[in-house]
């Protein structure tokens, strides 16, 4: 006889992006210690530099808060007014090489940016030489800003994120659990928030702790769905 399911609410907990919820681990360390050290930088640009799900847009987003820098997409730029963006302080720039057609837009901004005082991050999920770009002198000037990279989670950082998004849910879990799961899924933080998120709402709608075997059925039916 199966259990009954409950109903579960899908109310997804939206990532928390404070300085105390970015966990330090060696495949992020070099960057995090570049954001400490601002504003003592070599140069006004920086470009922020790793995968999807590595965690590059909580350390931007620590960073924006820290100088209340205005932020936007690259997509953004062409509505952009840039000499106030410029003249902001602070601006990060999300993404920037997945826009296409803001070239112009992004090369402006750029030397408005060495003209004035202010900041500039500019985060993307490759280094400027593979960004396609037509513009040679653009190309030059992201060339010459100094640039940090976040590579993919270390297993000792999946680990941990997952713990701190179980307890995040006040989940407990046993750590057979995270174990079985930090050699399984994906090595991205999405990947971990998604796997935590569903083992939620199954706990929920089962009415049960979450246990390996649990975790073992949620995570097949993922791969299914996205196979």
């Amino acid at each position: 006889m199966t259990s009954p399911r409950q109903m579960a609410l899908d109310l997804p907990l939206e990532p928390r992006f404070g300085r105390e919820d970015f966990l330090v681990s060696p495949s992020n360390a070099a960057a995090w210690e570049m954001f400490e050290r601002w504003p003592q930088w070599p140069d006004r640009i920086l470009l922020l530099l790793g995968p999807t799900g590595s965690g590059k847009s909580h350390l931007a987003a620590i960073w924006a808060a820290r100088t209340k820098a205005r932020v936007l997409s690259g997509r953004s730029l062409p509505l952009a007014d840039l000499p106030a963006l410029a003249g902001s302080g602070a601006i990060l720039l999300e993404d920037a090489d997945s826009a296409s057609g803001v070239e112009r837009e992004l090369f402006h901004l750029v030397n408005l940016v060495r003209e004035s005082s202010s900041w500039l991050v500019i985060t993307g999920r490759r280094w400027p030489d593979g960004w396609n770009l037509a513009t040679p002198d653009l190309l030059s000037r992201l060339r010459l800003a100094p640039a940090v990279e976040i590579g993919e989670p270390d297993d000792a950082l999946v680990r941990a994120v997952l713990v701190k998004l179980f307890v995040d849910r006040q989940l407990v879990v046993d750590t057979s659990v995270v174990e079985y799961l930090g050699v399984r899924i994906e090595r991205s933080l999405d990947a971990a928030r998604n796997i935590v998120e569903a083992l939620d709402r199954e706990a929920l709608a089962l009415g049960r702790p979450v246990t390996r075997p649990m975790a073992g059925d949620v995570l097949r039916r993922l791969e299914e769905r996205t196979g």
